[in-house]
Parts: C-alpha cells; sequence; structure tokens
C-alpha cells in the first residue's frame, strides 16, 4: 500500500479537541483520519454492495400481493 501525504487546514479549537480525543484513545490525529477516511471510503462501497443486492432480490423475487380487501376509511377506523 502506498501512502500519500494531505494537507488539511482545521480550526484551533477542533484540532485542539482532535488531539485530547486521541490522547484518550493512545493514538494520534493523523491515526483517527486515516481510520475515519477508510470507515468513510469503505461504507461507500458496503451501501453499493447492498443496493445491487437489494435490486437483485426485487428482480427475482416471486412474491405477489393479492387482492386489497379493505378500505381507507376502514384503515382508520378508531
Amino acid at each position: 500500500m502506498h501512502r500519500r501525504n494531505l494537507t488539511l487546514t482545521i480550526d484551533e479549537d477542533v484540532l485542539l479537541a482532535a488531539r485530547k480525543a486521541a490522547l484518550d484513545r493512545k493514538t494520534s490525529v493523523n491515526q483517527l483520519v486515516r481510520d475515519y477516511l477508510a470507515q468513510f471510503a469503505g461504507a461507500t462501497d458496503e451501501q453499493k454492495a447492498a443496493m445491487a443486492r437489494l435490486e437483485e432480490l426485487y428482480r427475482t423475487s416471486e412474491f405477489e400481493m393479492g387482492p386489497r380487501t379493505w378500505t381507507r376509511e376502514e384503515l382508520h377506523e378508531r
């Protein structure tokens, strides 16, 4: 895996809070950012895969809905 440098500009108070969070987790801000970006990029791939599976299920499903046996008024009766 080839790593590349990335320069970020963030507010000082955000950086201070990130440093405290990293210290609490016994890691670095750099590692926190790497982990976040890896999760962010991976989530997109996972979402695409889930949508593809769902579309395949819709396409191949043999489910049939029966006739509607109720009216809107019946549903809203109290």
